[in-house]
């Protein structure tokens, strides 16, 4: 039988050439070396995932991705001022601050200095060079075979190695800020290890920030590993880069008794998928998932989750929001699994969306995988415009269509922000909405 090569698109080509470019420059020993071998192994091997790719099938990236940007160099002291020039999304939010330009840790922009006692982070090519006592733990959120992971894992070039230490609660949240600057597209792969040990309790925040109509491209990868009766909140943030590309993973390894939950958020990239894998892997773990997209445009928004219910008595909520206006894409897929020993489990998943415009397009796709059989689980998806019925009545006490339509918008959404239990960020992302709808009147 003949081989078969396949075609590789332009922006393929740019990513398997630069591997072999930059891998000596790239940080860690000759075990990390190798591990990055493997994992670039596995993205040649797959390419840019398509819309034959089951996971990916409604975020047809070998198509999207026309060009592969080149990577971000560090900041110089230039950039390093535009940085701090700069308020982030999160300025008025009380956090110790950890910021990250063009994928680079910046000591100089991170309040290292002011990290609580029982918090220690470095960054990760500090951690990678030296070889940190966490680095081996890389990859263990992360049982896929995504190959945007396997990228990022090949290239990854800094990024947060952040330890809470056994019984330690963070008093002030913390809070990673991912700056991308110039006008110029620029790649940044980063990484972001966080290991909350044994009944340790930390609030986690990320913001994602850029200039406006550039096409920068990041591909982020978050883990965060949740020691036994630990408490963990983790809010993400994406509104600012309207010309972006914004490829992030989230993977959360949840141990016996803990406490999580995430919300994600995205306004601006031009192309956005954050993909969550949370392994539920010890008893009595409750964990709440949420977030949404509001889009307008050609903007393409993707939430994809797998959420693996691995042991007995989990108890899982997932709710996505999604406004969809102009020609704008919304993408949700959702899978539970629950285990054949994961009795007693209790997974409960919803997506709900509003279309604004008779161009836009919702793809909702829920899944059960259910191997035991004595659990409680249900998935559901709606998708639909607004209540004509609710907006005459509002018009009819006053209320101009542009503020009626806000009104009811900001209820929808609410209904996911309402999971934040920080008060300071759900007031941000409440700005944040009441922004985007003002921007459509």
């Amino acid at each position: 039988m003949a081989d078969i090569t396949p075609i590789r698109t332009a922006a393929e080509s740019a990513l398997i050439d630069l591997f072999p470019a930059v891998r000596a420059s790239l940080p860690g020993d000759a075990r990390m070396a190798l591990a990055r071998e493997a994992a670039f192994g596995r993205f040649a091997a797959a390419g840019l995932p398509h819309r034959r790719v089951e996971a990916w099938k409604y975020t047809d990236l070998r198509a999207l991705l026309r060009e592969a940007a080149p990577p971000a160099a560090a900041p110089d002291a230039a950039a390093v001022a535009a940085a701090a020039a700069t308020p982030g999304v999160l300025a008025g939010v009380e956090a110790v601050r950890l910021t990250l330009v063009d994928g680079h840790l910046v000591a100089g922009l991170s309040d290292l200095s002011r990290l609580p006692a029982g918090v220690e982070a470095t960054s990760l090519a500090a951690a990678l060079g030296t070889g940190h006592s966490l680095v081996g733990r890389l990859g263990q959120a992360l049982a896929t075979d995504d190959p945007i992971v396997a990228l990022n894992a090949a290239l990854m070039t800094d990024g947060v190695v952040l330890r809470v230490s056994k019984g330690t609660a963070v008093p002030v949240p913390v809070a990673l800020r991912f700056v991308r600057l110039g006008d110029t597209p620029r790649a940044a792969f980063s990484r972001v290890l966080v290991v909350v040990e044994e009944g340790a309790s930390l609030t986690l925040f990320e913001s994602h920030e850029g200039p406006d109509g550039v096409g920068h491209q990041a591909n982020t990868v978050v883990e965060i590993l949740v020691g036994a009766g630990a408490t963990v909140e983790h809010v993400r943030i994406a509104t600012r880069g309207t010309g972006a590309v914004d490829l992030s993973t989230l993977g959360v390894h949840l141990s016996a008794g803990t406490r999580f939950a995430t919300t994600a958020m995205v306004t601006a990239p031009a192309l956005s998928r954050h993909q969550v894998f949370a392994t539920f892997a010890g008893e009595g773990v409750r964990a709440s998932i949420a977030g949404g997209a509001m889009i307008t445009g050609r903007q393409h928004a993707d939430t994809t989750l797998l959420i693996d219910h691995a042991e007995p008595g989990g108890e899982s909520r997932e709710l996505f929001k999604h406004v969809l206006d102009g020609e704008a894409t919304g993408v949700f897929q959702g899978k539970i699994i629950v285990r054949p020993v994961a009795q007693k489990t209790d997974g409960r998943m919803m997506s709900q969306a509003v279309l604004l415009s008779e161009g836009a397009s919702m793809y909702n796709k829920p899944e059960l995988e259910i191997f035991a059989d004595d659990v409680q689980c249900g998935h559901g998806a709606t998708c639909g415009a607004l209540d004509e019925d609710l907006l005459f009545y509002l018009r009819a006490r006053g209320l101009p269509k542009p503020e009626a339509e806000a009104l009811m918008l900001q209820a929808f959404v609410g209904g996911a922000l309402e999971t934040i239990a920080h008060e300071g960020v759900r007031a941000v992302l409440e700005d944040v909405t009441a922004a985007w709808l003002a921007a459509r009147r």
